[in-house]
C-alpha cells in the first residue's frame, strides 16, 4: 500500500510534516478540531489529520485555479476524473494537449482540473509549467510515465472522495480565507499555513508573492487567537516579520529540478505546546508511535 495520502506530487511538499503535525494535536489538546490550510497545494497533512481522526473537518484553500479544479473533480467530480485518469494515453502528444489546456482561455473545471493532474504526474518535481520527465524525446533515465501508476492514484482519490463531507474546498487569496474563517475556528483548531517560499518562490509557485505580500499574511495570522503555525524558507527577512513570535530551525529537502536541502523556520503562536524533536520532518514511525503513546498518559 502507498504511503502517499495526496494524488498530488508538489515541490517543498509538507507531507513529511505530518507526523509532527499530528503529535501538535495531541499534545495540545486538538483532537476532534479544525484544520485549516490556506496554501493547500498537496494538502498531505490536511488528509494526514483527517484519514487519521486528528481533526473533525479540514478547509482548504488554493488561490490557483489550477489546483483547485483539480481538487473540485475529486470532491464534486470523482468518478469522471477517474475514468478520465484510467482512460488517459501517457505519452508526449497527449502531454502536449494537456499544456495546452492550462493555457486556454477558459477551460472547464473538469477540463483544468484533469490536465493540472496530468501535468503534475508526468513533469519534473510536478511543477506544472515545469519540463516532461524523461524529455521531450524520452531519452532520459526516467519516462513520462514514472509517477503515473493509474491505479494507485484512483485508489488516492476516491479514498479522499469519501470525506467529502469533512472538506471544505476554496479558491480564495489567502487573506480572506483567513479573515472568512475566524467565526468558524475556537481553541481547538489550528491554522498551518505554508506561504509561497521568500527566495525561490517565483521559481516554484504559479502565484508568487512579493515582500509586501509576506508582510501582510504575517500581522494577520499573528493577530489570531485560534493556534498557527507557519513555515518558511530561513531568511532574514521572513524572520524580521515574525520576531515577536516564537520560531523553531530545522532542514527539508525537496526536489525541484535539482535535489536541494534547505534550512527551514517554523514560527507558532504563544502558548502552542510542540513536541521534542531533533527534526520536525524526519519522525520516524517508530519514533511517532513512542511519542504518541507518552503524550496520552
Amino acid at each position: 500500500m502507498s504511503h502517499f495520502l495526496s494524488p498530488l506530487r508538489y515541490p517543498g511538499g509538507k507531507r513529511k510534516l505530518s507526523n509532527f503535525v499530528k503529535l501538535v494535536y495531541r499534545q495540545n489538546n486538538l483532537l476532534g478540531g479544525i484544520y485549516a490550510e490556506p496554501y493547500a497545494g498537496g494538502a498531505a497533512v490536511a488528509l494526514s489529520l483527517l484519514f487519521g481522526e486528528y481533526a473533525r473537518n479540514v478547509y482548504i484553500n488554493d488561490i490557483d485555479r489550477s489546483i483547485y479544479a483539480f481538487w473540485k473533480s475529486v470532491l464534486d467530480h470523482t468518478d469522471e476524473l477517474c475514468r478520465r485518469i484510467d482512460m488517459a494515453e501517457v505519452s508526449v502528444e497527449e502531454w502536449e494537449r494537456q499544456r495546452s489546456v492550462q493555457d486556454a482561455e477558459s477551460p472547464s473545471l473538469a477540463d483544468l482540473g484533469f490536465s493540472t493532474f496530468y501535468l503534475n504526474r508526468t513533469n519534473r518535481s510536478g511543477i506544472i509549467r515545469g519540463g516532461v520527465i524523461g524529455g521531450r524525446e524520452q531519452d532520459g533515465d526516467w519516462k513520462i510515465d514514472a509517477r503515473f501508476n493509474k491505479a494507485d492514484l484512483i485508489k488516492r482519490i476516491k479514498k479522499i472522495a469519501r470525506y467529502k463531507s469533512r472538506i471544505t474546498l476554496s479558491n480564495l487569496d489567502a487573506t480572506i480565507f483567513l479573515e472568512g474563517l475566524r467565526p468558524v475556528l475556537d481553541s481547538t483548531s489550528l491554522v498551518y499555513l505554508d506561504p509561497p517560499y521568500y527566495v525561490k518562490g517565483g521559481d516554484l509557485y504559479e502565484n508568487h508573492y512579493r515582500h509586501e505580500d509576506h508582510e501582510l499574511i504575517a500581522r494577520l495570522i499573528m493577530s489570531f487567537e485560534t493556534p498557527w503555525l507557519v513555515t518558511y524558507d530561513d531568511v532574514k527577512p521572513i524572520c524580521d516579520m515574525y520576531l515577536d513570535s516564537p520560531s523553531l530551525n530545522y532542514g527539508l529537502s525537496y526536489s525541484a529540478q535539482d535535489r536541494y536541502k534547505g534550512s527551514e523556520v517554523m514560527f507558532y503562536s504563544d502558548g502552542l505546546l510542540l513536541p521534542e524533536v531533533e527534526d520536525p520532518a524526519r519522525i520516524r514511525k517508530q519514533d511517532f508511535n513512542v511519542l504518541q503513546k507518552e503524550m496520552q498518559f
